[in-house]
C-alpha cells in the first residue's frame, strides 16, 4: 500500500473509531472516559454520525478503484482533523473542564494524535505534488 493510502487508513480508522465512540456516548462512556458531560445526547451522536461519514469517505478514497467514484483526499484530511484538534485544543486550554485528569489525558492524546497524522498527511500531500 502507498504511503498516501496507508495514511488515509489509518486517518479513516481513527475517524470511524471516534465516530462510534460518539455514537454510542452515555452516561457509562462518559465515567469510563473521564470526559465532559453533556446534558443531551443529540450533538455528540450527530458528531458521531459525520467522523464515522469522514471515516467512510476516506476508506472510499484510499480503496477507490478506477471506477470514478472519489471519497476524502488528503487536503480535506488535514483541514478536517487541524480544525478539530485546534477547537478540542482550545477547549481544554481555556474552556475550565471540570474533568478527571484521566480525561484530560485522554483528550490531549486524541489532540496530539490527530495533530500527528495531518502533519504526516501534509508532508506526504507535498510529496506528491512535488512530483507531478
Amino acid at each position: 500500500m502507498k504511503p498516501p493510502k496507508r495514511i488515509l487508513l489509518i486517518d479513516a480508522i481513527i475517524n470511524l473509531f471516534l465516530g462510534i465512540i460518539l455514537l454510542i456516548f452515555s452516561p457509562k462512556v462518559i465515567e469510563l472516559l473521564g470526559i465532559p458531560a453533556v446534558e443531551h445526547y443529540f450533538y455528540p451522536n450527530i458528531l458521531g454520525g459525520v467522523l464515522v461519514g469522514i471515516g467512510i469517505a476516506l476508506l472510499i478514497e484510499c480503496f477507490k478503484a478506477s471506477r470514478g467514484v472519489v471519497g476524502l483526499g488528503l487536503g480535506g484530511a488535514v483541514a478536517i482533523n487541524l480544525c478539530a484538534s485546534v477547537v478540542l485544543g482550545v477547549w481544554l486550554i481555556f474552556g475550565k473542564l471540570q474533568i478527571p485528569l484521566r480525561g484530560q489525558i485522554l483528550l490531549w492524546i486524541i489532540v496530539v494524535v490527530v495533530i500527528a497524522v495531518s502533519s504526516v498527511e501534509l508532508v506526504v500531500h507535498k510529496k506528491i505534488r512535488n512530483l507531478c
